[in-house]
Order: C-alpha cells, then sequence, then structure tokens
C-alpha cells in the first residue's frame, strides 16, 4: 500500500522509493520542491524570533563515522515527531531545496524525514556536481 503523501515533495519521495526515478533526475526533481528545515531558537522569547538568517542553526547529527547528517522533512507536521528529542528545535523554515543546499552547502549527507516510511537518506557525494 503507498503511504499517504501530504505534497508535491512525498509524491516524488514515494516515485525514488519505487524505484521509478533515476538517481539524477530525482536529485534534480527534488532541488525544485519545498522542504521543511528545522532550526535552533536559542533567544525564543514570549513568541518573539530575533534570531536572523544569518545565525541560523539547522538540525545536524553525527553519523558513526562521525559524518554531518543535514535534518530535513517534507513538512512542519513530519517533523514535529522527531524533533520532540532536540529541544530548541520547534521552529523552522520552509525553503527550496536548491535554496538550502546553497545556504547550508554540500558537505553533508542528508536525511529526509527520518525514522518514517516516506524517508531517504542522501550520501555526502550525492549533491558534490549540482554547483
Amino acid at each position: 500500500m503507498t503511504p499517504q503523501t501530504m505534497n508535491e515533495a512525498e509524491e516524488l519521495l514515494v516515485k525514488a522509493l519505487a524505484g521509478e526515478l533515476e538517481g539524477d533526475t530525482f536529485i534534480q526533481q527534488l532541488l525544485e520542491v519545498t522542504l521543511f528545515m528545522p532550526i535552533y531558537e536559542k533567544h525564543q522569547i514570549g513568541g518573539l524570533q530575533p534570531t536572523t538568517s544569518d545565525q541560523a542553526v539547522p538540525l545536524t547529527l553525527d553519523d558513526d563515522a562521525g559524518n554531518k547528517i543535514l535534518i530535513l522533512f517534507t513538512s512542519p507536521d513530519r517533523a514535529k515527531a522527531f524533533v520532540r528529542d532536540f529541544p530548541g528545535y520547534g521552529g523552522g523554515l520552509l525553503a527550496e531545496f536548491k535554496w538550502i543546499i546553497e545556504k547550508v552547502g554540500v558537505g553533508y549527507s542528508i536525511s529526509i524525514n527520518p525514522d518514517h516510511e516516506l524517508g531517504i537518506d542522501l550520501e555526502v557525494g550525492m549533491l558534490q556536481n549540482l554547483h
């Protein structure tokens, strides 16, 4: 049974996970969709968010080899359960994947919807040739 998709990004993931898209085609299409990036809010005061985009700290984890993994989601709803374990990451920003890569860089592996059936992991090398 196909999981319920909530947006264009998830429809793309379903196709990729089903083997219906070539890797390069998937990455090119993924660059155009909007993803949710949890952002650490260190100065959150009564709903105000004085954190500027220059200070935005995305949620990253380290894998067993010490590599950084950027955590992204197809929507804020998909992020809720996961970010509960990471205090300060309740908010975030919705942006085109292409913009996220431009801001964060390609030196990360990327996990989209970790711990979810509509999740996918991108190795650090898969994005190197995009610039």
